[in-house]
């Protein structure tokens, strides 16, 4: 089990949320761009805190050499798998030639992977569509698998749509392809050696269950963002581990620890993490005045803990 890299969503704060929830899924940051880790501020993109372990850097790119020095710096400050973003079919990543439109070009994700596999230790894995554009052949995906774990590459995270490069937006490509998991079974069957995990569509218990049976793993992406309680059974469902006795004030209350030491450490302000945490109470009464209090931005100047205590009258109010 995973969750999805999400631009803008899976920072730092996201994914020590979501370990609080999950001690054994992985982790994915967002996509990091090779120009921003070579010219940028290597802190601010790669910090993270020791919990958050199992953790990937996801890299956007499309240069050998410079994908090479980028998974370096991420082995070096501790991650534990760098992947290659060949999936996101944004005009602004299409602009930087990567993402999704680079399944057109395989060889050259072949190298960009070789580069990688030879500058680090750690696994270098794939995430992808299972196709471009209206191009729905089988033969396409199963030979730019084929090509790319020729280069070193075990793992593959399979998002089961195409990406249409033109006319859809990042959303639309996300409901719009329709979903083809058989074409991610017949990669399986024909790649038995290959580690392939399904991504795309998975929202309940047995579906998740489904593609298990079949494939290497899931990987879930806005409806654990959305609903990061299914997180909290996650590992007792998915891994065999006993049930969670964990309670969401405890998660919350774990929050507000974060959020001082964020504060006394980086000045970070508890807005900017809070607002990963806002769908915690989700089907719950009361939960709609707590995330109105969590994101009422004139209580940015209160301490994060008088903010608990204010949303916590609300839910208080709901259940009387």
């Amino acid at each position: 089990m995973s969750v999805a890299p999400m631009m803008d969503w899976t920072d730092r704060h996201c994914r020590f949320f979501h370990r609080l929830l999950s001690q054994r899924s992985r982790l994915y940051t967002e996509m990091v761009t090779t120009g921003a880790l070579l010219h940028g501020d290597v802190p601010r993109h790669l910090d993270f805190d020791p919990s958050e372990h199992p953790v990937a850097l996801q890299l956007g790119g499309s240069e050998p050499a410079d994908l090479a020095r980028c998974a370096k710096l991420g082995e070096d400050w501790g991650y534990d798998e760098i992947n290659l973003n060949c999936g996101c079919p944004s005009e602004r990543v299409q602009r930087g030639a990567f993402g999704a439109c680079l399944m057109a070009e395989p060889a050259l994700v072949a190298d960009c992977v070789k580069a990688m596999v030879d500058a680090v230790d750690v696994p270098v894995t794939v995430k992808h569509r299972i196709g471009i554009d209206k191009v729905e052949s089988y033969e396409f995906v199963r030979d730019f698998v084929g090509t790319v774990a020729e280069a070193g590459c075990r793992v593959f995270i399979v998002h089961a749509r195409n990406a249409w490069l033109k006319g859809l937006s990042p959303k639309e490509n996300r409901e719009i392809p329709p979903l083809r998991y058989e074409l991610v079974h017949r990669l399986k069957r024909d790649f038995p050696q290959l580690v392939l995990a399904l991504n795309g569509g998975l929202t309940r218990d047995e579906v998740v269950r489904e593609q298990l049976d079949a494939l290497d793993g899931a990987m879930i992406g806005r409806e654990a963002y959305h609903h990061p309680w299914w997180l909290a059974r996650w590992d007792a469902l998915f891994y065999g581990e006993p049930a969670s006795t964990l309670r969401r004030e405890e998660v919350e209350e774990q929050m507000v620890r974060y959020m001082e030491r964020e504060l006394a450490r980086h000045g970070t302000p508890w807005a900017s993490i809070a607002r990963h945490m806002m769908g915690l109470y989700n089907g719950l009464p009361g939960a709609r005045r707590w995330r109105q209090v969590w994101s009422d931005h004139r209580l940015k100047g209160e301490p994060a803990r008088e903010v608990m205590r204010r949303a916590h009258e609300g839910l208080q109010l709901a259940a009387a």
